[in-house]
């Protein structure tokens, strides 16, 4: 049996656990920027609030029901998911992280399987204050389903588990197309079309009928749907190019240090993903322009890229790199409005070709590399980072409504008066 671990409106949940007040109240956050709504909770979502909608455009309905409101804090949703995913090593067999709120679990062999979920379930969400729930059956697919089950209906308790052919296909029967795990927004709107209601709908089609209408991955899907495990995260496809870009509020930024500092961090954000997906990428884009909407001035943008000499996923090579190809593309006296790095013609990092005239020490690289990697992963999330990325990280993004960082500031740490 497969288990998904999920974190209940994980962002919002992150600002409940040092603000109690905010339980059982409406609670969003906001984009990057406040430019629109990412997260919401239960309470929000009963008042209609949309996911992605423009800040701008909610404000009335914000103000007039009471919803509190937050810039993103990812200093702190990053910790947190870090400190969920630690205790939930020490309670399960193991587990696979899939993203900063979601993790399955092997349960194959455990007995009492729904007593251990239950305790899962109950020491996280003590030990954090971050609510979860737990989808169990006998693919991911199908745990993923039990989890949407387990977050709609209370008397499930937080775990749910598809567990007999009469659940399976209970569940869906409940379940619309549209709602399934990687069909995808267009699949389904195909499905729908041709009349499909309900999940379960598809799973009565034949594979050959499935593999026609929406090729191979779509079977892989079907086949989950019908108890029959066909996807392994760890051999899901790679990015073909990992993008990590931001727009700067107010004017933008005009000096060079400043957009150095912002090009080092989106630069380190990339490399984390790359290094996540076990990957290495052989060449890097780098760009920023102004305002276009500024019209006594001229628009200007950097778009320039290069290649590194052996694929890498090296942070000092790729920052480096990147920092470099600012300097040679960097015009002073104008405001640039957004900027980012692109890191592409990406390989397995198991696939790499060396170069005989390569300087760098790759296995020490590599040894510094993963040392970095734990140290991070054990105290916090860019507890050591280099010097080029400065100290703030928050790239002077627009966040009126954020809140502390309350686990990796020593300045925002909650201070109890007696």
């Amino acid at each position: 049996m497969i288990g998904i671990v999920d974190c209940d409106n994980f962002y919002a949940s992150c600002e409940r656990v040092f603000n109690p007040s905010l339980r059982g109240k409406p609670v969003v956050v906001l984009s990057n920027n406040d430019g629109c709504i990412i997260a919401r909770s239960n309470e929000a979502k009963a008042l209609g609030i949309k996911m992605g909608t423009p800040f701008y455009q909610a404000k009335d309905i914000l103000q007039k029901n009471g919803v509190a409101t937050f810039s993103s804090n990812y200093n702190l949703y990053g910790d947190m998911s870090r400190r969920v995913m630690s205790l939930l090593l020490e309670l399960t067999p193991g587990i696979t992280q899939y993203s900063i709120d979601e993790c399955f679990v092997d349960f194959s062999g455990v007995s009492c399987l729904e007593a251990l979920a239950k305790d899962i379930v109950k020491k996280v969400t003590q030990g954090t204050g971050i609510p979860i729930t737990i989808g169990i059956a006998k693919t991911k697919t199908l745990a993923k389903v039990a989890s949407k089950y387990g977050k709609k209906y209370k008397g499930y308790h937080g775990v749910c588990i598809i567990d007999t052919e009469e659940k399976r296909v209970k569940a869906l029967k409940g379940l619309e197309v549209g709602s399934i795990w990687g069909i995808g927004r267009r699949n389904a709107e195909k499905l729908r079309e041709k009349g499909f209601l309900s999940a379960l709908d598809l799973t009565l089609k034949s594979e050959a009928w499935v593999r026609r209408e929406l090729t191979v991955t779509g079977v892989r899907t079907w086949m989950e749907l019908n108890s029959k495990n066909a996807i392994n995260i760890d051999e899901l496809p790679q990015k073909k190019s990992i993008t990590s870009s931001r727009s700067f509020s107010s004017q933008g930024l005009n000096t060079k240090d400043a957009l150095e500092e912002a090009i080092a961090n989106f630069a380190a954000i990339a490399t984390s993903k790359l290094r996540k997906q076990h990957s290495c990428c052989k060449a890097i884009t780098v760009f920023a322009h102004t305002s276009r909407f500024i019209v006594d001035k001229p628009f200007v943008a950097l778009n320039k890229s290069a290649s590194f000499p052996v694929a890498t996923s090296n942070l000092s090579e790729i920052v480096s790199l990147a920092t470099r190809i600012l300097s040679l593309g960097y015009r002073e006296g104008f405001f640039y409005k957004k900027a980012g790095v692109i890191l592409w013609d990406i390989c397995d990092e198991n696939a790499v070709e060396g170069d005989l005239f390569d300087s760098v020490d790759r296995p020490r690289l590599q040894r510094l590399s993963k040392a970095i990697d734990k140290l991070n992963l054990n105290l916090g999330r860019d507890v050591i980072h280099m010097a080029v990325q400065g100290k703030d990280n928050g790239f002077h993004l627009k966040s009126d409504y954020i809140s502390k960082q309350y686990t990796t500031n020593i300045n925002d740490i909650l201070q109890i008066k007696t």
